[in-house]
């Protein structure tokens, strides 16, 4: 089921531009880590390193080590897909592929890791993702229609769903709610506080509220300046950082005078 990871300096590269430096945490299973800090401190760069996705830039790696309940993602011989498979990804803006069902957007992940399934065994796997992003009981009568016909909210919950019906132990969201309207983010704050029961969430937002909303801790990232690597300030309880964080900067982050 849900684990943790633990992340040992970690440097970020785009080539040979320092993007994050010495990042070292722990997040913890079956809980919600918000990642907030200004525009461009590395929070998403740092997010996609976690599951290996940063490095399908071209020119891009990272140092130091990110362990999955004690085992190196970056270990030699250890195939990123398959990390991929453990750790699921949602984007900022909902991607379902347009073409395709409901239904077969859910299953896309499984198709991918060419997972052969009966027509009964997929009608499960559809109905408990559906269900599991609490979605099933508005889609379940137009499963063979477009993904793409879905309101913005249904679609990032939509992609929420494609990206549970893998079993990931690992759930990573970059802005999720940041295309959406209040009502629609309210229902993936929701959700996000239903899933932690499963599994092990990491949120990248823009918006403090939401952190204090849905976080069990937070991490702020700042940068120096521009050209400079992102580095991470300071983690701790959400409440803590939110009411009495031990750096100025976090400080005047979460107040708003800053930036």
């Amino acid at each position: 089921m849900s684990k943790r990871i633990d992340v040992g300096d970690l440097n970020i590269y785009y080539g040979d531009f320092l993007a994050v430096e010495g990042v070292s945490m722990e997040i913890e299973a079956r809980s919600v880590t918000a990642f907030i800090g200004p525009s461009g401190c590395g929070k998403s760069t740092f997010l996609r390193a976690l599951n290996r996705m940063h490095e399908v830039i071209p020119g891009a790696r990272v140092q130091g080590k990110v362990m999955l309940d004690g085992e190196d993602l970056y270990a030699y011989g250890v195939d990123p897909v398959n990390v991929r498979r453990q750790i699921g990804m949602v984007f900022q803006r909902p991607n379902p592929f347009p073409t395709m069902s409901v239904r077969d957007n859910v299953l896309a992940g499984l198709k991918l890791n060419s997972k052969r399934m009966s027509r009964s065994e997929a009608d499960e796997v559809a109905e408990r993702s559906l269900r599991g992003a609490n979605l099933w009981n508005e889609v379940k009568d137009r499963l063979d229609k477009p993904g793409a016909g879905l309101s913005g909210g249904q679609q990032q919950r939509l992609c929420i769903a494609r990206a549970i019906a893998v079993q990931p132990e690992v759930l990573l969201m970059d802005e999720p709610c940041s295309a959406l309207d209040p009502i629609s983010t309210l229902a993936i704050e929701d959700l996000i506080g239903e899933l932690k029961q499963n599994y092990t969430i990491v949120i990248v937002t823009h918006n403090m509220q939401q952190a204090a909303r849905v976080s069990d801790r937070t991490a702020f990232f700042n940068i120096a300046g521009t050209g400079k690597p992102g580095k991470l300030i300071e983690m701790d309880d959400t409440t803590k950082i939110f009411t009495k964080p031990g750096v100025k900067a976090t400080e005047d982050y979460v107040s708003g005078r800053f930036g």
